[in-house]
Parts: structure tokens; C-alpha cells; sequence
């Protein structure tokens, strides 16, 4: 890989830990923590399907959905206040990966112009960013709800291209989804993948010039790379 100019976060799962956000879905769904997978695969699932069908609602509206189809199927009785409660107050409160804020402070000093890109809506992510305490540290913090289009449409990821003005090659995303990182591929970023607990490479893309497992070794990597 050639040493970038910017690197473009991910949020949710990337840099913040979404433990709290499940333990908040799976006593919503009677302690069912076994269901959570599938939830978020639904929630994930039906944000492409608002972007291929032109429709857009944002990330939370979407999660609170899925919340509510997941109960329905599993036969539990779950009201529209409650599967919201139990998605939006603590989407916006999640905490940082232990690692989180000391890689970007070692990426930020060794020159790096870091971003975020999330599918969470503007107002939410300068929510969870303050919440986290990690707003000092980006440059600018992107929403999809800008273009209303989900990652990992190539839209996305251009937007952050266009915005910056700058070339795809010069810019290295992080994530620590597959399909994220298959979509910034896409465009002609570099990518790397954060290994955080669960998370595995999808076969049948391009592999990611990088894959760590923290932001701690990913401050190590490239500043050997700037050497």
C-alpha cells in the first residue's frame, strides 16, 4: 500500500463498542440475546433495500423496524415506543473500544487528516461522537443521510472523495465490516479491517491492504509505512 493522506472511520463497531446497544435489543426482546444476530443482520439487510428501492429512513428508524419484525416473528409482544427506547437513546450513547481514542491521537500526531463515515444520521453521530468523546479528533464526521444511501453504495464513499477533494488512492478506509470495506474498495480506496471480536473477511472481494487488530497496531502500521 502507498501511504494515504486521509483515514476514513467507520463508527458503529469500528471505534465504538456496541455492547450496551444489544444488551438494550435483547431485554427488549425478553432477554433473547440469542435473537441479536439476527436483528442486526435485518437491520443491516433492510437499509440496502431502502437504498436499491430509493427510499430512505435513517439508521434508527431502520433498527427499530427490524426490532419489531424480529418480535413479531418470535411471537413477542413489543410496542413501537419500546423497540425505539430500546434503539435510539442507546445507539447515541455508545462508548469507544478501549483502544480507540489513544490509536487515533498516534494516527492524528504522525500527520494523518482522519474522518468518519457512518449509516448513523447526522445528528446522531455528532451524538454518539460527543458522547464518546471522541469529536476533537476528526476533521469531519459524514453522514449517509447527506446523499441517503447506505454504505457500501460506491455513492458513499464518493461523497467523502468529493467533499475532501482529494484522490481515492490517497485515502486508506477503516472498518470492521467486510461489506464496508468492499465497498470502499469499489472507488479505488485502500482499506484496512479491524479484527474486533466476530468480525471476518468476506471470500470473494479483494483482500484489505491492511488487517489489524486495533487502531494501536494500525498506528504502528503505518507509521512504519511513513518510514
Amino acid at each position: 500500500m502507498s501511504t494515504p493522506k486521509v483515514i476514513v472511520f467507520d463508527v458503529n463497531e469500528t471505534l465504538l463498542d456496541l455492547a450496551g446497544l444489544k444488551q438494550s435489543v435483547g431485554k427488549a426482546l425478553n432477554g433473547r440475546e440469542d435473537l441479536l444476530p439476527l436483528w442486526f443482520s435485518k437491520m443491516l439487510h433492510y437499509s440496502l433495500v431502502e437504498t436499491l428501492a430509493g427510499e430512505y429512513h435513517d439508521f434508527g428508524d431502520i433498527g427499530t423496524a427490524a426490532l419489531m419484525m424480529v418480535a413479531e416473528k418470535e411471537g413477542i409482544e413489543l410496542t413501537l415506543d419500546d423497540a425505539k427506547a430500546a434503539i435510539v437513546t442507546p445507539l447515541r450513547s455508545l462508548p469507544a473500544h478501549a483502544d480507540v481514542r489513544e490509536g487515533l491521537q498516534r494516527l492524528s500526531e504522525q500527520g494523518f487528516r482522519l474522518v468518519s463515515l457512518t449509516n448513523s444520521s447526522k445528528i446522531g453521530v455528532e451524538t454518539q461522537m460527543k458522547n464518546a468523546g471522541l469529536t476533537d479528533l476528526f476533521e469531519k464526521r459524514h453522514s449517509i443521510d447527506q446523499i441517503k444511501k447506505y454504505k457500501p453504495h460506491p455513492d458513499t464513499y464518493q461523497m467523502v472523495l468529493d467533499d475532501l477533494g482529494i484522490q481515492p488512492g490517497d485515502v486508506l478506509m477503516v472498518a470492521a465490516h467486510a461489506w464496508d470495506l468492499a465497498g470502499a474498495k469499489s472507488v479505488g480506496m485502500q482499506t484496512a479491517f479491524v479484527s474486533r471480536p466476530g468480525k471476518t473477511l468476506y471470500p470473494n472481494v479483494q483482500r484489505p491492504d491492511v488487517i489489524v487488530t486495533d487502531l494501536n497496531q494500525l498506528a504502528d502500521v503505518m507509521a512504519e509505512a511513513k518510514r
